[in-house]
């Protein structure tokens, strides 16, 4: 979220960026990683709204948000609360910018907020896996998914798929004598090439257990989601 908070403010032009974070550690690394990278941008966070987990009604803080004419909202939620939030302040007429993080990216989001979530941005790193997706090979792996399990592949398919094959090619350097010391050794020395979803180079080493540091944006554009921003780290 630090990555993009404040780039996406800046291109957008927004004056008055805001939040609704869910009120645990996990909205509150979102709020703060928010609040980060509005500063790298001179920024600074205008209102803060929370909500308790399991809330369902999210009227009074899109209504305080509304009042105050935030014009960028950054949006510390998962699936439910961010349908939940976003349809709550299409109702009452607020447009803002909304931005998620990678917990919001996900088809649950079109599929059951429909039109409503169109224009939702959410930052990510795989891409999810539609049938018809432009890649070839992402299009034929999205049908052998379906043909499988009778059911349309999630971006939570594709990482599923991700981390078998970055567990294969490390188990395979590891060579037959696996064990945990020989594979984490086996993984600090694999590097992991860009995959057919889009998915940002991997390495790993003693001090470096994330793999990568970089993300890149989507936007739900017409019920489906489309990569809009490149790879992007933090800004030195």
């Amino acid at each position: 979220m630090r990555i993009f908070a404040g780039k996406l403010a800046k291109e957008k032009g927004a004056q008055k960026v805001c939040t609704m974070y869910q009120d645990d550690d996990f909205g509150l690394e979102v709020m703060k990683g928010a609040e980060d990278g509005l500063k790298d941008y001179g920024m600074e966070m205008a209102v803060k709204t929370s909500f308790k987990r399991g809330a369902t009604d999210f009227s009074s803080q899109m209504q305080k948000m509304a009042a105050e004419k935030c014009d960028m909202v950054i949006m510390g939620t998962i699936i439910r609360e961010t349908i939940g939030g976003i349809a709550t302040a299409r109702r009452l007429g607020f447009n803002p910018v909304f931005l998620g993080s990678s917990a919001s990216y996900t088809d649950l989001i079109h599929k059951l907020g429909k039109g409503a979530m169109d224009g939702f941005y959410s930052t990510m790193s795989t891409k999810h896996p539609y049938l018809d997706d432009a890649s070839p090979n992402v299009a034929r792996w999205a049908l052998k998914y379906k043909t499988a399990f009778n059911e349309d592949p999630t971006v939570f398919s594709a990482y599923g798929y991700n981390i078998v094959d970055i567990f294969a090619q490390a188990a395979d350097r590891a060579g037959k004598n696996l064990n945990t010391d020989t594979m984490v050794k086996a993984l600090e020395s694999t590097v992991v090439e860009p995959d057919m979803f889009g998915s940002a180079k991997m390495t790993f080493g003693p001090k470096k257990r994330l793999g990568t540091s970089e993300t890149r944006l989507s936007q739900l554009q017409n019920q489906r989601w489309v990569v809009v921003g490149d790879y992007t780290s933090l800004k030195k």
